[in-house]
Parts: C-alpha cells; structure tokens; sequence
C-alpha cells in the first residue's frame, strides 16, 4: 500500500492544470491516466484570455501561445454565395488584460505544454494506470489502481475526479450528473489533411442541410474538420462520407481531403454535477458539467476549476482550515451554470445560422467571471465599485521595481498570495506574504512605483487602499480604509500559511 496527498484520476487539461498547481507547491500527488498514452485529436481547440493568464501564471504561457494563433479571422459563406468575415475582434491594446483574444491551438498541444511543464515541477502522468473503485473515511481515501493487470491500494487525503463526462469518481461517489443527451444534435469532428485550401482562415460554409468547416490546426499541417449531422444524414465516419459532405456544402471539389488523423462523432450533452464534492472526494472539468463547444468554454472551465481547487488543497495540506475547500463548489458551480446557459445559447445560434457564431466577444473571454458574495471575498466597497473582492485581479503595466519596469503580473505570478499596499497598511504583515508597497520612487525589494498610473485606475486605489490577491488571481481583500488587521484575520482565518 502507498500514500500520497492527493490522487487526481484523469490526465486532460484539467487533470495536468490541478497536477502543476500541487507540484509547484510542493504536495505529494499522482496523476494517473487509464489510456496507454497521450490522446489524439484537436477536440477543444479555443484558448480563452482568462485561461492564458492561468497559463502565464503556471509558467506555461509562452509554450501554449507558440502553439497557437490568436484572433483567427472565420470566413463564412452563406448559401447564395456571400462570404462574411469575422472573428477578428481582440479586447485592444488595454494595460489591465495581457492576452486580448482567444487562442487556436491543438488541445494535445495544451496537454503536451502542461506535461511538459508538469516535468520540469519533477511530476509525470502514470498511464495506462485506471482507477477501479475506491472508499473513504473521515481520514482520507483508500483508492485500487490497475496498471498492466496488477492492482495497487492507495490511500489518500483527497481524490480529484477529472476523468470527462463518463467519470469513474462521479459515478463511484454516488453524484447525480443531471440533464439531457441531445440525439437530434450531432456532428463530426476530425483531423485532415486539406490539400488545395490555405490556411489564413477558418473555412465555414453554410448550406441548407447544415454547415462544413475546416480550420487550420497550428503548429500542425492538418485542419479541424466539423460538419453538423441532422436527424436522417449520414453519421459515417468514413473518408469517403466527409469527403461528400464537404463537396456538396462547400460546392468545391478542388479541396483534397486525406485520410483522417482523428475522427469522432460528437452528439450535445448538457449535465451539470448535482455537487463538486462528496466528502473527500471531489469533481472537476468534465466530470463535474459538459455543454456544447458553441462559445469555446468547456477545456477553459475545467482548467480554471483545477486553478482553484489546486491552491486550496495545497493550503490545507499545509495547515489551512479545511472550511477553505468548502468554497470550491460554492464558486465554481454557479460558473458553470453560466457556462452551460451561454454555451446553449451558441449552440441554438449556430442550428439557425447553419453554422458556428461569428462573434468572439467578452460574453467568451471568461475574464468577467468571478466570486463576488464568496466566503473568501471582504471589502469595505459599495455596490457602486467597480472593482470588487471576488473578481478577477487586474494586470498593470507600467510599474518600476529596482531591476527595471515590469507589469503586475510578473510580479504576482508563481501562486501564493500578493499584497498590495497603496500607502495605508501597518509596517508588518503576516510572515512569508509577498506584499508590494507603491512608492513615488523604488528604493528596495518589495517596493514598486505606478509610473503610468495603471495600477491605481485598474484597482480604483486611494492613498490608503490595501488589495490581497489569491494564488488564483481572484481578489480576496480591498480594504479603502487601509484596514491591515482585516488582511492579518482573513490570512489567520483561512490560510495562516498564504505565503510558504
């Protein structure tokens, strides 16, 4: 029998994200995956800015964006032959958003970045290793793993379900996974080599039977071929089928199609977990809510789960209040659920259009998501703040340190929590927290002057304001009145170890 901290069951997106979250904090862990080795195929392609900053603050960002293509224009051509071009609008050149539009790249791609990264932190993923079955306890978690037909007992303090919409821990743990299969609702999807067609653009034609798109992968010679299927066509997965397909949509028999790479069909599920947690147990990704790709959500929102369930396992298996992990279903649920209406809306929006939406827009970017009228949100602010504890903390640029100018994300990146203190606060704060005084003039480590003044816009800070920052880059704390004992009791309270 072995031990570890944690055992994360599931090694997509979300497993690798929670994987490098307890890495780079130093809590023992295994990541197992029961497929024999690295998945295949695009499948969620868009990279949303909120998930680059998750990215950027892992250490991975750089990887993942060279990779990729941002703001990758969609030309769409209607039935009666008019093209129309979008997906082009970026969020501008603004000092309080690093990453302005979405992302094309591969998801093997994001897998392999985080692997890669996972490496470096000096974890690896155990494939070919399923979990069979597991109990639980008040005092942890005593989990079976099959590898080569050899099985393994594993206790654990806590298991992480991130193991997609056909979850082993799900179903284990007893959790309703509620809502519908869409059968009237489907679509291929698969990677091809398109030869005849440039790759400048997303290619989507729209015919009165339903669309065909093929998008270029980057990175890669290949596109993403997706075609809707109505009650009645042909679901064949078949070179030949898809060949047909885009033919008699596009009008074009110039693109040569090859053999797919990876070939799926994809049918609408809608499900929501009926809870995140169940005692020591816990969902995340697909395991806890699928919806439809309409709007690129889904790999962003089980990414963002692991951001913040990761910092909060570390906590506690450092010493923080186990009352911490309680608040991991009461902000990422409600997300979810807004996920799954928005999702459905582009989906309805792409039946009628006879194709994917046009619009990339911050409804997409998932930067206004946040936790306001969390447990783990205090201010002294009105209703009327625009900036409140629970949302998203802002980037800055603009700011001069003793080696140079930097944004505000270099600064806080890395995890841990980031105090900013406008001028207000006591001398001292609790042992170990990073914390960055705003000067008219640099002098010393930990000392930072807002030269273009971006900070206190971003944070609508006076001379007295204090702003705590979480691991997951969620504001925990503003006080205007420059309260130091409020930031002193939320660390004491919940995490007495925020900066160890």
């Amino acid at each position: 029998m072995t031990t570890t901290q944690v055992l994360i069951a599931g090694a997509g997106p979300t497993g690798l994200t929670l994987a490098c979250e307890l890495a780079r904090d130093g809590v023992p862990f295994r990541l197992v995956e029961a497929a024999p080795g690295p998945r295949p195929g695009s499948r969620g392609k868009g990279v949303q800015p909120r998930t680059l900053e998750v990215f950027d603050d892992l250490g991975v960002v750089d990887r993942v964006l060279a990779h990729g293509r941002t703001a990758m224009p969609i030309r769409s051509a209607a039935p009666d032959g008019r093209v129309t071009l979008g997906g082009t609008e970026t969020l501008g050149d603004r000092p309080d958003i690093p990453y302005p539009a979405s992302l094309i790249t591969p998801e093997w791609r994001v897998e392999e970045a985080l692997r890669l990264r996972l490496a470096e932190l000096g974890g690896a993923v155990e494939f070919g290793t399923a979990l069979d079955g597991f109990d639980q306890s008040d005092e942890g978690v005593s989990a079976v793993l099959v590898a080569d037909g050899v099985a393994e007992t594993v206790t654990a303090s806590w298991l992480v379900g991130c193991d997609g919409g056909h979850s082993t821990v799900r179903g284990r743990a007893g959790i309703a996974f509620e809502g519908e299969t869409r059968e009237k609702v489907r679509m291929i999807v698969a990677d091809v080599d398109a030869g005849g067609l440039d790759r400048d653009a997303w290619h989507l034609w729209r015919h009165e039977e339903g669309f065909v798109s093929l998008c270029p992968l980057p990175s890669t010679g290949a596109f993403q071929f997706q075609a809707s299927i109505a009650p009645g066509q042909d679901p064949g997965l078949a070179l030949a089928n898809l060949r047909a397909i885009l033919e008699r949509r596009s009008g074009r028999a110039d693109i040569r199609l090859d053999e797919p790479e990876w070939v799926s069909l994809w049918r609408a599920n809608v499900r929501l977990a009926d809870r995140y947690r169940e005692g020591r147990v816990f969902l995340a990704g697909d395991a806890a809510h699928i919806h439809s790709p309409a709007g690129g959500q889904g790999m962003n929102t089980g990414i963002q789960d692991a951001h913040n369930l990761g910092w909060k396992l570390a906590a506690v298996a450092k010493g923080a209040s186990p009352a911490l992990l309680d608040s991991y279903e009461a902000e990422r649920r409600p997300v979810a659920e807004g996920v799954l209406a928005l999702s459905d809306a582009r989906l309805a929006e792409a039946m009628e259009r006879r194709g994917i939406p046009l619009r990339r827009d911050a409804a997409t970017t998932q930067l206004g998501i946040g936790y306001r009228g969390s447990a783990l949100a205090r201010d002294d602010r009105d209703e009327t703040a625009s900036l409140r504890a629970g949302d998203r903390a802002p980037d800055a640029t603009g700011l001069t340190t003793v080696d140079g100018e930097r944004r505000l994300f270099d600064l806080t990146r890395g995890g841990g929590f980031t105090l900013l203190d406008f001028g207000g606060g006591p001398a001292t704060f609790p042992p170990g927290l990073r914390t960055f005084r705003v000067v008219g003039r640099p002098d010393g480590p930990g000392e930072i002057a807002d030269t273009g003044g971006h900070l206190a816009t971003a944070y609508g800070a006076s001379g007295t304001t204090l702003v705590l920052i979480r691991p997951d880059g969620c504001v925990a704390v503003i006080s205007d009145a420059g309260d130091g004992p409020a930031v002193s009791d939320y660390l004491n309270d919940l995490c007495p170890i925020a900066g160890s």
